[in-house]
């Protein structure tokens, strides 16, 4: 396949750095593949049209039967396979709970080493690439994903309070959508604007986590500026605690810049985000060890 320049188009694959908590530090799950006689890191193609979370995560599934919570994003390893160039997304991620490797026909051995008898195991230099990345920042991060509402038709139409304006076909499959994806990272605590919008679009994940949804003022549009929606924000990151904030277009920009201004880290050229998309801010020993944006799509 080819794009409109008529270059290859890259295979995109998406995977992990799976570890574990071992006796003398952090141990790595590192897979045998029949089909190449290799050693490598979980990872595999994407599916057309799947979102590259849910492929980190199903491919995680599928050769290790092992359910993964997804913490920092790693580097991009690009390298060629046979004529195509290949991008392999990767997260650090650690296994929800221990289960017993069944062999597979993509995997028929897992072992689980410390990193220095991994580094000797793997087959491939952009693996041991990925474990010197993740050796040099922090193992343990915890999520804070800002959110903003899906799409809820147009405002100029609605003739009611604003904000009971609810969301509309498009925004309704975009809050579905979400709820897997924020599921990714495991299950956080919710705070959200007080707007039917904003209540809605995280509701879905709510229900999956079990979690509560708590309205907050400061989050919510009309009620107070971007300011204090940032504010708030920085009490949230002293917590530590995983949370999702659901708010609206005009306070995103300012909560992402004012939270790398925090970390000492320089935001994205573009803080904002369209209608349905979040970002995602991994949090380890008091700094930002990753920032990543994602459409619901």
């Amino acid at each position: 396949m080819t794009d409109a320049g008529g270059h290859a188009r890259p295979i995109r694959a998406a995977g992990a750095l799976l570890w574990r908590d071992g006796p003398d530090g952090p141990e790595f799950a590192v897979a045998h593949r029949p089909r190449y006689d290799d050693w490598s890191f979980p990872k595999g193609k994407l599916d057309r049209g799947e979102h590259v979370l849910r492929a980190a995560v199903r491919e995680i599934e599928e050769e290790t039967g092992l359910v993964p919570r997804l913490g920092r994003r790693l580097p991009t390893a690009k390298y060629r396979h046979g004529d195509r160039p290949k991008q392999v997304e990767y997260w650090a991620a650690r296994p929800v709970a221990e289960a017993a490797f069944m062999p597979n026909e993509e995997v028929d051995e897992l072992a689980w080493l410390p990193a220095r008898e991994a580094r000797a195991r793997l087959s491939y230099r952009h693996d041991a690439d990925l474990l010197r990345a993740f050796l040099h920042g922090p193992s343990r991060t915890w999520p804070l994903m800002i959110v903003r509402h899906g799409a809820a038709g147009d405002k100029h139409a609605w003739r009611e309070p604003d904000e009971l304006r609810p969301l509309d076909a498009r925004g309704r499959a975009e809050a579905a959508a979400l709820a897997a994806l924020l599921h990714a990272y495991g299950p956080a605590r919710i705070l959200s604007s007080a707007t039917a919008r904003c209540l809605e679009t995280v509701l879905p994940y709510a229900r999956r986590t079990r979690a509560e949804v708590v309205t907050d003022a400061a989050f919510t549009v009309g009620e107070t500026g971007p300011d204090r929606a940032r504010d708030r924000l920085l009490e949230l990151l002293a917590d530590g605690v995983p949370t999702v904030v659901c708010t609206h277009g005009e306070n995103v920009a300012e909560l992402v810049a004012g939270l790398c201004r925090e970390l000492g880290e320089k935001a994205p050229d573009d803080p904002s985000l369209r209608k349905g998309e979040f970002w995602v801010a991994s949090i380890g020993e008091g700094a930002l060890a990753s920032l990543e944006r994602h459409t619901s799509r």
